[in-house]
């Protein structure tokens, strides 16, 4: 069981935060924390309010160092899923969240939250590292799809899912209750909005048939909020080009496109001097970009993000606070000494309300 004194104390410094930030009285921030107080005493656990649940899962998004997208952190959409007991009701869940969040392409910022680690609950668990991802296969003839999905595909397959084993096959959720064995639920194709990628110049790149998800819906990490943690809190913001492509696409561990890319574009790739790694990344990236603003898809540019975080700064400013941040993190993969964020440094102190990563279970 944790600690009673130090989950008193989180407590105390997130009740204080949050109703300092929702600009309620002191006398209500009070008779509230008696009623915690009491509550951990007797059962060495609490309950958050919905409005604590918002609140924490905002300043999470807000304190998330590694963010280079936070200057949209008030609009952050939190769906309360602390009811769900079951597997089913879980992977629903999550079906209602990928709905949502997609939005026909007009990606909007979403957290479910199941019910967080204590003694009257299992813990649950989604072993995902995103909810939509793509298979990875290992075969006598190389690698199918992601390699970075191999373990994880290898898992799936283990518990009874076949994938069809083309480059792009939508992974299941594998959810799990306490130490039961995980339950597998494949994501009803409706849901999944997909983007075929295409090139505003090179049209031999489109008959690659090449495409990616609309929606990365990080799962495998966790929230803390005032000393209670949720091991279930699937998140999601929208793309940024360079996620997809430099780095899913473009990375000799991912899908490795560089070299195609170059000779679609009819680089000369005899030396690393003709920069043609640099050249095929930055065309890469336009065809990403290109396609996902041709079907209507949310995905922002690394210069405007960077110019967002460059306005979260000053708004930060403004109300008194320090912007902690993950320098490596924040800059783009792409021409990072072009944005503003490369030639400053930040204090990459941790606060809390925040998301952190656990340990992976397969």
């Amino acid at each position: 069981m944790q600690d009673k004194k130090l989950l008193a104390e989180e407590a105390k410094a997130f009740i204080d935060i949050a109703y300092m930030e929702s600009e309620k009285n002191s006398d209500v921030c009070q008779a509230r924390w008696k009623q915690i107080e009491t509550e951990i005493a007797e059962t060495g656990h609490y309950t958050h309010t919905l409005e604590e649940l918002r609140i924490g899962a905002k300043l999470a998004w807000r304190n998330s160092n590694r963010c280079i997208g936070r200057f949209f952190w008030e609009s952050l959409h939190v769906l309360d899923c602390r009811a769900d007991s079951t597997e089913d009701e879980v992977a629903r869940s999550l079906f209602r969240h990928i709905r949502y969040a997609t939005n026909g392409g007009r990606i909007l910022p979403v957290i479910s939250l199941f019910a967080p680690a204590s003694p009257h609950h299992p813990t649950i668990r989604i072993w995902n590292y995103q909810l939509i991802r793509y298979a990875g296969y290992q075969t006598e003839d190389g690698i199918i799809g992601d390699p970075d999905s191999i373990d994880f595909t290898n898992k799936c397959l283990e518990l009874g899912w076949k994938g069809p084993k083309t480059d792009f096959d939508i992974l299941p959720i594998l959810i799990s209750l306490g130490d039961k064995e995980p339950k597998w639920f494949s994501i009803p194709s409706s849901l999944i909005l997909e983007v075929p990628l295409e090139h505003p110049e090179y049209e031999a790149f489109a008959e690659k048939q090449y495409k990616w998800y609309a929606v990365p819906i990080v799962s495998d990490m966790k929230l803390e909020i005032g000393g209670l943690t949720y091991q279930a809190a699937p998140f999601n913001g929208w793309y940024m080009g360079t996620e997809v492509g430099a780095r899913n696409l473009a990375d000799a561990g991912r899908y490795n496109l560089l070299p195609e890319m170059a000779e679609i574009a009819g680089l000369d790739t005899s030396f690393a001097s003709t920069l043609w790694k640099d050249r095929a990344l930055v065309e890469l990236n336009r065809a990403v970009l290109h396609s996902y603003k041709k079907h209507g898809v949310s995905m922002v540019d690394h210069h405007t993000a960077a110019a967002q975080f460059e306005r979260f700064e000053k708004k930060e400013a403004q109300a008194g606070r320090e912007v902690t941040g993950d320098w490596t993190w924040l800059i783009p993969p792409v021409s990072p000494a072009t944005t503003s964020i490369f030639h400053k440094e930040y204090n990459n102190h941790v606060h809390k309300p925040n998301y952190f990563y656990q340990d992976r279970l397969y």
